[in-house]
């Protein structure tokens, strides 16, 4: 898979390996698919009317009014985070790659112990809407909340984009529809989920994701390791036999220097804990409590799910590899190998239909379906947050906006955006996207958290090193990524990249510390002793939650 590495750094929000790039065969349509496809779009579309008639203020369209419960929560951010990419992207680096799938399975879980105990609980107790709230809470609210809003909207617009193209291939793929038709649904109901039910509608349509999807890797799991009287012994010991190598079972084939190994996993940790629209689910909840429930019931649903997909990608090896009904035997000619159907990708589904027949076919189509759905859903709501609520009531308006007019201005946020995706999906159908997703990790890792992170816990953080350290750790990332291999060389068609990595995330994360740092302490304005002073109060509150909305007061 040529673009496999830096296609799963984000494997869990875009989906742009092989089998989504150039030209995409149309499957036969399958029917079980279409019906269960309607039922998921059927029942959503009847959550987000009920949940519109109890959408009446900001807060109910922000956070669902802060009543969603902590299990609730967790299911719900579990899915958000595991999409199309994390169950077909993962279990076919699995299928191809053997062992060093696990390095991307465990990667994928490794920022959320930083998530449940240094930011789910401080974030509630400072926080009321997004995490520029946090960022800002000491700090001078306009350049603060601009850099936290504009790293938001890159981070949401460049992971839409890889959405939408992934969507529109996938669906292409397995429902046998025009990529701008899918392009066009995808985007339309994605609108209709935001505009009318807020955060309550996206809420419920990714905890039923997050339950369709765990069942059915559940079921696939459970059908592939009953073929081997559930002993995993036997299970790999015939992979190798299937592929006829040990080497599945070896690591070390995938990252092949400690820089780019360093740089990957600093970007898997500090991305996923400055991805906006993971972030602001804290805020759904009552309080700090409840906030950190939820990233306990998320990391065990997700840390499950991760297992599932190894099991999954190695069942695809045993039953799918060289089984005459899933290969393209038109290229299995042409390359002198066996490529299976749709591209290595495409391994999961045809091991759904090799365990559960065209029915299970049609369901796990259906839910790789919803998983883009709620991805798109929580991505677009999180960008129109950051528009409405940071640029517009708190920036433009200096806080003293109405609330319901906020609330209308998000809304028509979420119809821009909706519309910018669909646009740019289509624009974007032939290109090399792999980019977008590692550029979206590297902003949020290299700009959001350092603030974030910093000004929480940091007392001499000021406005000047903020905006000056944030600012420096986006532009080196975006830098870096176009000066990489993966925009110089297979985008712009250079001999050699100016930059050897594909992994920005150790240089420019260590450019956003350094100069949030040195900025900060050669700060000496009369703003910045008085930022400093303020910590020790912010700091109260954030560790005690006393003063936050829905505190109980002791």
């Amino acid at each position: 898979m040529k673009t496999v590495l830096l296609t799963l750094l984000a494997a869990s929000y875009a989906f742009a390996g092989d089998a989504l790039g150039g030209e995409v065969e149309k499957q036969a349509l399958n029917m079980s698919a279409i019906i269960m496809f309607l039922i998921f779009v059927g029942a959503t579309l009847g959550i987000t009317y009920w949940a519109a008639k109890r959408t009446k203020t900001a807060k109910d369209f922000y956070t669902a009014g802060g009543g969603i419960t902590g299990f609730q929560n967790g299911m719900a951010i579990a899915g958000d985070y595991m999409s199309a990419a994390s169950f077909l992207g993962i279990s076919a680096l699995v299928y191809a790659k053997g062992y060093d799938g696990l390095i991307y399975s465990i990667g994928f879980l490794v920022g959320w112990p930083i998530i449940l105990f240094m930011i789910a609980e401080q974030l509630r107790n400072l926080g009321k809407y997004t995490f520029a709230d946090v960022a800002s809470y000491r700090l001078q609210q306009t350049p603060i909340r601009t850099l936290a809003a504009f790293g938001s909207i890159l981070t949401v617009v460049l992971y839409l984009i890889a959405q939408m193209v992934g969507a529109g291939k996938l669906i292409q793929l397995l429902f046998g529809l025009d990529y701008e038709v899918a392009v066009i649904l995808v985007g339309v109901l994605m609108i209709l989920y935001v505009t009318f039910g807020g955060m309550l509608a996206t809420t419920w349509v990714q905890i039923i994701k997050a339950f369709l999807l765990l069942s059915g890797a559940t079921f696939m799991a459970v059908a592939v390791m009953a073929h081997y009287n559930f002993n995993f012994e036997t299970l790999f010991a015939t992979a190798v036999e299937m592929k006829e190598t040990a080497a599945i079972m070896a690591p070390g084939g995938l990252v092949s220097d400690p820089i780019s190994a360093i740089s990957l996993g600093i970007a898997l940790m500090f991305g996923t804990a400055g991805l906006p629209h993971i972030l602001m689910r804290f805020f759904t909840v009552s309080d700090a409590k409840e906030a950190r429930k939820s990233v306990f019931y998320a990391t065990g649903f997700i840390g499950y799910f991760y297992i599932l997909t190894f099991i999954i990608g190695f069942g695809a090896i045993v039953m799918v590899f060289q089984n005459p009904q899933y290969l393209d035997v038109a290229k299995a000619a042409i390359d002198g190998g066996a490529p299976i159907l749709g591209g290595d990708n495409m391994a999961a589904i045809h091991l759904s239909h090799a365990v559960g027949g065209d029915f299970f076919l049609g369901f796990i189509s259906a839910v790789a379906f919803a998983t883009i759905l709620a991805v798109v859903s929580g991505l677009t709501l999180a960008g129109a947050s950051a528009i409405s609520h940071d640029l517009y009531a708190s920036v433009l308006r200096a806080g003293r906006a109405d609330g319901l007019m906020e609330m209308k201005v998000s809304k028509i946020a979420t119809v821009v955006l909706g519309i910018v995706a669909i646009f740019l999906g289509i624009i974007f159908e032939d290109q090399n996207i792999a980019f977008m997703v590692g550029l979206a990790f590297a902003i949020a890792a290299s700009a959001n958290f350092p603030v974030l992170f910093l000004s929480m816990f940091w007392s001499k953080l000021t406005t000047r090193g903020a905006l000056l350290g944030g600012s420096l750790g986006l532009a080196t990332a975006g830098v870096l990524v176009i000066l990489g291999p993966t925009v110089w060389v297979d985008v712009l068609g250079n001999a050699e990249a100016i930059f050897p990595y594909k992994y920005p995330a150790l240089f420019s994360v260590t450019a956003a510390f350094v100069g949030i740092w040195f900025f900060s302490i050669t700060d000496k304005s009369d703003n910045s002793r008085r930022e400093i002073e303020a910590f020790e109060a912010q700091n109260i509150r954030c560790q005690t939650g006393i003063g936050a909305e829905g505190a109980v007061e002791h």
